[in-house]
């Protein structure tokens, strides 16, 4: 271990990844496993059959009192009256100047107490900005440290979890729902939710059972996998990452996210928004897809057939499903239809790349 690595916080499963031999590396404010077998093999077990990633540095906010609805409602871009008790809501925050301060899961504990899941860099910023708009005086707590939250996910999650959950029916559980379960003995928050395209669960539970957890899946056979195999997977599926496809200067608009921003009700920046929705943002958030051999990477310049600038890869990689470079990003919107050819600049060669819309895997 380095020095940069020592003075970063340690998740309650720090120990179970140096014990599995896992590579360790600095990830916000955190020690964070980056592979265990390596990338490409946990990849392949999240989309064929099933991972598992320990993800607890997320922050968790709880959010209650009778008008913790209209605090959630004014800094959220998605309708939160539309959830009940059971249901989690994707959204982000808006800046007030365009931008997003976060994106994050909303979860419905009851009508008047809900769960924020936001983005561990984020954390503090978050947490400020939320307390210069609580007009409401609704309560908000920060139980981040308490919380310890292990993603299990693809397509069979449900088969290796079922057996560890004392409540039947997993496998039946709506897409972006959550119940109370019981998980190898320990109390848990068990939510349909997941960042990878695969499928499967996360579980929120407090820090002193999550090695007990961890230790019933992987004797259940559940491949341990780190943050490298997470982010090709999220790519594949198109999810953005916050701090490269969005970010205080972009907009949900621009992003692709509108379908999170619903004007039933005043929000930050609501009426910026529904402008920019009418008018058309200057740039949109693209999926690309190499039609030659080249790995597209942040910050790589796209081109038009003249060799001018037209936009800048947000998020890029070799797609271990595809065999091929996928990236994100923004791009200028005369040049952003859909199956348009454009060129992303690697190193002094210009490769042709497809145009598309997030989102790489093919429609089960």
């Amino acid at each position: 271990m380095n020095e940069a690595t020592a003075q970063n916080t340690k998740t309650a499963l720090h120990q179970n990844h140096i014990d599995a031999g896992a590579k360790m590396v600095p990830f916000a404010g955190f020690e964070m496993p980056v592979s265990y077998a390596g990338l490409v093999q946990e990849h392949h077990a999240v989309r064929q059959s099933c991972g598992m990633f320990d993800v607890s540095h997320m922050g968790e906010f709880r959010v209650s009192g009778p008008q913790s609805l209209e605090l959630i409602q004014w800094i959220t871009t998605n309708d939160v009256s539309k959830l009940h008790p059971g249901k989690v809501q994707y959204s982000c925050m808006p800046n007030g100047q365009g931008g997003i301060v976060d994106d994050l899961l909303v979860y419905c504990i009851d009508e008047e107490e809900y769960m924020l899941v936001v983005n561990a860099s984020n954390r503090q910023k978050d947490w400020e900005w939320i307390a210069s708009q609580n007009r409401w005086n609704a309560t908000v707590a920060d139980e981040s440290d308490e919380w310890s939250l292990i993603a299990v996910q693809g397509p069979k999650a449900s088969d290796a979890l079922q057996p560890l959950v004392q409540e039947s029916g997993i496998a039946e559980m709506a897409y972006y729902t959550f119940q109370q379960a019981t998980i190898a003995g320990q109390k848990v928050l068990l939510s349909a939710t997941g960042y990878t395209g695969a499928g499967g669960f996360e579980i929120y539970l407090h820090n002193n059972h999550a090695q007990k957890v961890w230790e019933e899946l992987l004797a259940a056979g559940v491949e341990p996998c780190g943050l490298g195999a997470r982010d090709t997977l999220r790519m594949e599926a198109g999810f953005c990452l916050y701090g490269n496809d969005i970010d205080e200067n972009t907009s949900p608009i621009a992003a692709g996210l509108g379908w999170i921003t619903k004007f039933n009700d005043e929000f930050v920046d609501s009426m910026r928004f529904a402008k920019e929705k009418e008018t058309g943002s200057t740039q949109l958030l693209r999926g690309l897809v190499l039609e030659e051999r080249g790995i597209p990477r942040q910050g790589y310049d796209i081109e038009s057939a003249s060799g001018k600038i037209i936009g800048k890869v947000t998020s890029g990689t070799q797609s271990p499903t595809l065999g091929k470079g996928i990236a994100m990003g923004y791009i200028n919107r005369e040049h952003a239809g859909l199956h348009e050819i454009v060129w992303i600049r690697i190193r002094k060669k210009t490769i042709p790349a497809k145009v598309t819309r997030p989102g790489f895997l093919p429609k089960a």
